[in-house]
């Protein structure tokens, strides 16, 4: 839907790709939907859930067995996003590095997004 022609939507890593596949198999769903919503301190949370159903309207995106749909109200603040899964000591999760995010919490769980003026003087001085 904001798609550029030949590319995708969001990258994902190796290592993404293998844990949603692996996730995929054991759950025995189409993949995975990720989104945004409003909440968190910084006004915008991600949303992941695996579905049994992929909506026509979603990006799909597929690589070395992973799936992943982007909801169609997100695109637009997903776009250009790399999706990867960490594992670390004390945890392993996925970790998105999106270029359209202008802040933060310290937490890390919650966003804020550039504004239309701000994403739109990023891509004319490209």
């Amino acid at each position: 839907m904001f798609g550029i022609p030949g590319k995708q939507a969001v990258t994902i890593t190796d290592k993404a790709a293998a844990q949603i596949s692996k996730l995929m198999e054991t759950g025995g769903t189409k993949g995975l939907r990720i989104g945004v919503k409003k909440g968190g301190c910084a006004g915008m949370e991600y949303t992941m859930d695996y579905v049994n159903e992929i909506d026509p309207l979603d990006e799909v995106v597929e690589q070395d067995g992973a799936r992943v749909m982007i909801a169609p109200m997100a695109q637009m603040f997903l776009f250009g996003t790399e999706i990867d899964y960490e594992v670390s000591l004390l945890e392993a999760s996925f970790k998105f590095r999106n270029p359209n995010v202008a802040d933060a919490c310290g937490c890390g769980e919650s966003i804020k997004f550039k504004d239309i003026e701000e994403l739109a003087a990023e891509t004319a001085s490209k």
